[in-house]
């Protein structure tokens, strides 16, 4: 099966915010669909918050139980990066996320809010970042998370941390 589909559920607090539904192409990037699959069947993102928002450009999850307090247990060795799949980063979009290491993508992903040609293979280091999927329901959901309010990450010295950070309570395959 070339497709396959991941619900999140999305909460704020106790706010119940709805669902943002994707379809994973495992045609064109099969070991980064396997991988993030695996993530969620091992329910490593259920309560990993967005944690990095930039409203102009991508909502950031997967790696963190709260702000600045990474998720490590459970997390699974990089993958290879298959940016050069063809696949963009438009809005809409998922994408895994990566330090300056192209193959060091492990449960981070973002969704693109904005058309980011810019992080396409082969981008500014030869490789760019790997589009895996994109989002078939809940963009309403993904609209409301890039209008979060943020402030300042002194990590990152970007202001784009969640002042009052969204979740995934679940995520599964279906």
């Amino acid at each position: 099966m070339s497709m396959s589909r991941v619900t999140f559920e999305i909460i704020r607090d106790n706010d119940d915010w709805g669902a943002i539904v994707l379809e994973l192409d495992a045609e064109k990037a099969p070991k980064t669909v396997e991988n993030f699959l695996q993530y969620v069947d091992d329910g490593f993102l259920d309560g990993t918050i967005f944690h990095r928002v930039i409203s102009t450009f991508m909502i950031q999850g997967g790696g963190y139980d709260a702000p600045n307090q990474s998720k490590r247990e459970g997390l699974r060795p990089p993958i290879e990066n298959e940016s050069a799949n063809e696949l963009k980063n438009v809005v809409g979009s998922i994408a895994m996320a990566r330090t300056s290491d192209p193959h060091s993508a492990t449960s981070q992903f973002f969704i693109n809010v904005a058309d980011n040609e810019l992080l396409d293979y082969p981008g500014t280091d030869g490789w760019g970042y790997c589009v895996f999927g994109r989002v078939v329901e809940g963009m309403d959901v993904v609209e409301r998370i890039k209008n979060v309010d943020v402030k300042s990450n002194p990590q990152s010295g970007e202001n784009s941390e969640p002042v009052d950070p969204p979740a995934i309570k679940k995520a599964y395959a279906t």
